[in-house]
């Protein structure tokens, strides 16, 4: 029998732990070899599988214990870890399962709320502006930069409710697809993750920001789909609800 080499031997017990064809078993024989692949076959999923539990807590009660375990072995076969560690594991969870469950949306909506959250919580530290500190604004040439834990996404169910419900130990409410279009953001404030459920208008003018556009001409945005009063109101109340939120923490005035 030929000798392996290492970076076959590890490409075959790399196989071996994902159920994938390998003859690792076969070449190293012995019941102490058997014995010890056995071990980390079990070990290797089981960690994984407790990795996604642990992430994606509010899914999982939400799906019960079967349908989960079903999923995370499928994603698992499918996702090897890719980072130094763990909590990097299970970005692309949310993506599988809207294909797992493609006439259910609150799957795949609930746990893009879970990842959220727990990257809210592992993020970047941030000093979110206050009042006091737009007094010298100039509003015509301002753009703003956010809390980098800020996140949003769409959303086409009442995922929201669900997870709160749970989150409280309530029964959560049936799913349901939502009247019109609406978003959820996710960030920190303190050393508490928050989530909060958008109308459409918000979510865009977010985005226009996040792209870099000026206030102004969010503004003039709103001016032309709004009305020019109603408008005015609606981006006072975004800018007080922004900042009492902390999700404001600089605002550059000049440039072209």
């Amino acid at each position: 029998m030929r000798r392996m080499s290492l970076i076959e031997l590890q490409r075959q017990f790399c196989a071996h732990l994902l159920d994938a064809p390998s003859p690792i078993a076969d070449r190293l024989k012995g019941d102490s070899v058997a014995s010890g692949l056995a071990v980390y076959h079990h070990a290797y999923r089981a960690q994984l599988v407790a990795c996604l539990s642990d992430t994606y807590e509010k899914l999982w009660a939400w799906i019960g214990d079967d349908a989960f375990q079903t999923a995370a072995e499928r994603y698992i076969a499918l996702t090897p870890p890719q980072s130094w560690t763990l909590s990097d594991y299970g970005a692309t969870f949310p993506a599988m399962l809207a294909e797992l469950y493609p006439n259910d949306l609150d799957v795949a909506e609930l746990a893009s709320l879970d990842w959220a959250l727990r990257r809210a919580f592992d993020g970047e530290d941030a000093h979110p502006l206050d009042g006091a500190d737009l007094a010298d604004v100039d509003w015509e040439t301002a753009t703003f930069r956010f809390t980098p834990t800020l996140q949003m996404f769409p959303i086409r169910t009442n995922c929201a409710a669900i997870w709160s419900a749970l989150a409280q130990d309530e029964t959560p409410p049936a799913a349901t697809p939502l009247t019109e279009a609406a978003a959820i953001r996710v960030w920190r404030q303190d050393l508490a993750p928050q989530f909060f459920s958008m109308e459409a208008c918000e979510y865009e003018s977010l985005s226009r920001l996040l792209q870099g556009a000026r206030f102004s001409e969010l503004c003039a945005h709103l001016g032309e789909t709004l009305g020019e009063a109603q408008a005015a109101l609606t981006i006072g109340e975004l800018l007080r609800r922004w900042l009492r939120d902390g999700l404001v923490i600089a605002i550059a005035c000049g440039g072209v």
